[in-house]
């Protein structure tokens, strides 16, 4: 399993509700979470075989940028 982490726009709890269906649904992610204390929002997604593209094109679905780090 790798841990890949991203710098977001996802900055409020009511933002993570909104990218929560489109991660959730996301079969090849075990386990994410954003940290929106930090001032970069950094989403923290573990996966076996998802690239950082991959989860990119995941985030901006939900209509949110994400950058890899």
């Amino acid at each position: 399993m790798k841990t890949l982490k991203f710098k977001t726009n996802i900055n409020c709890s009511g933002c993570i509700r909104s990218v929560s269906p489109h991660l959730d649904n996301e079969k090849e992610i075990a386990h994410w979470e954003v940290d929106i204390t930090n001032p970069d929002k950094i989403l923290t997604v573990s996966t076996i075989t998802l690239s950082a593209e991959e989860v990119e094109d995941t985030v901006k679905k939900a209509g949110f940028k994400a950058e890899a780090i």
